[in-house]
């Protein structure tokens, strides 16, 4: 009796190891399908080939499917804020302006420095003199 009880002991040790390996092997596919990764069919793949060959890749399948997040990408920028310059109308400086819209810029640009030239003269007529 005590021989069956120790063959099935033995029996539910080996399925769980072998599951568990399984399961742990896939731990970087379900992080990678858990952020979207674009890469996450070829991480499970990965985690398959993994098995055959004594576990060298898993870490490194671990590592590529945390460095990249939905929201920022691979994570390379300095600053995940900055947006690339993307020419389009609603880009002021990007837009490209008519001739019209020129002609007003620079009768302002000339009101500006006239402005700011009477101010200056201003400021050095109104100095006391030692």
């Amino acid at each position: 009796m005590l021989e069956y009880i120790a063959l099935g002991i033995l029996l539910f040790a080996a399925i769980t190891i072998f599951y568990g390996i399984i399961l742990i092997h896939d731990i970087p596919y379900e992080i990678a399908k858990k952020r979207n990764h674009p890469q996450q069919d070829a991480l499970h793949i990965a985690g398959w080939v993994s098995l055959f060959t004594l576990h060298v890749l898993w870490p490194f399948l671990w590592i590529w499917a945390t460095l990249y997040r939905e929201d920022r990408g691979w994570g390379f920028n300095k600053d995940a804020n900055i947006q690339p310059l993307i020419p389009n109308q609603e880009n002021n400086a990007q837009r490209i302006i008519t001739p019209q819209e020129y002609d007003v810029l620079c009768e302002r640009l000339n009101r500006v420095e006239k402005a700011l030239a009477e101010q200056s003269n201003e400021q050095t007529t109104s100095r006391p003199v030692k």
